[in-house]
């Protein structure tokens, strides 16, 4: 019987974060049971791992779809792998996804995730987009999976309450909202709203980030920046932007562990 877990990402706090499950397989299993799974477990990810070519293959699941990429999953899949004694300490973690290989390693007290830079490029926004988060004359990004938005008041960002059918309607995976961070700690914050693929508002984006940090990085002139992820239960993301690459670091904690009857 398979093993299942549930950690949250992103925060040293159970019941912060993003929480996802972690389903660990032998082998490939079929496709639709792995989304009844997900469909069940429902949480914004569920993430797929069984030990492949020396690393692990990787698949994430929210309650409705199958997608590309998914931060919070992989980095609590690494948690697992580690936590659970599966992965030796010192040795990095392959992961094979639908978004190519990506690695994830422990750096002192963070698990670090070495993922594709996913810079946006300037469109203009669909009258449709503004009636739905409730904003006129925003300023917008997009890249191959989302829509960026940037918000000059971090007030304005937390105070959105968009209207999520109509968001669902628009063909993009997702709607990313940021602004420059209030507080010293945080160079931006955002929110991010997926209920096209089943998830209304995501607790916290570790994909959204490859996004984020290359937009954030050259508007602030620094590589290396602290997020912080707005949602009700909130949570931190590290990010280093180096060429083509984004790493993103960050804490787990895990909730429950069992198994699928």
């Amino acid at each position: 019987m398979p093993a299942i877990f549930q950690v949250d990402a992103f925060t040293t706090e159970r019941f912060k974060g993003n929480p996802a499950a972690v389903c660990v397989l032998e082998g490939p299993a079929d496709e639709e049971w792995m989304q009844a799974v997900a469909a069940e477990m429902n949480l914004s990810e569920t993430a797929f791992i069984f030990p492949w070519k020396g690393g692990y293959n990787l698949r994430w699941f929210t309650p409705i779809t199958e997608v590309d990429l998914c931060g919070h999953a992989t980095l609590a899949s690494a948690f697992i792998l580690y936590n659970e004694n599966m992965q030796p300490a010192a040795e990095a973690i392959r992961f094979f996804t639908k978004s190519g290989v990506l690695v994830v390693a422990q750096k002192n007290d963070l698990l670090q995730m070495d993922f594709p830079a996913e810079p946006p490029h300037e469109f203009i926004p669909p009258p449709a987009l503004m009636r739905a988060l409730g904003v006129a004359d925003i300023s917008a990004w997009r890249n191959r999976m989302d829509v960026l938005i940037e918000l000059d008041d971090e007030v304005e960002l937390k105070r959105l309450n968009p209207d999520f059918s109509a968001l669902a309607e628009l063909p993009v995976r997702g709607i990313i909202v940021t602004s420059r961070s209030h507080d010293s700690r945080y160079d931006f914050v955002s929110r991010f709203f997926a209920p096209r693929v089943g998830v209304n508002e995501d607790p916290v984006t570790g994909s959204a980030h490859c996004c984020l940090g290359p937009f954030w990085a050259k508007r602030l002139a620094r590589k290396e920046l602290v997020a912080y992820q707005a949602s009700a239960r909130g949570g931190v993301v590290n990010v280093a932007v180096d060429g083509e690459r984004v790493k993103l670091s960050g804490h787990a904690v895990l909730v429950m562990r069992g198994e699928i009857c």
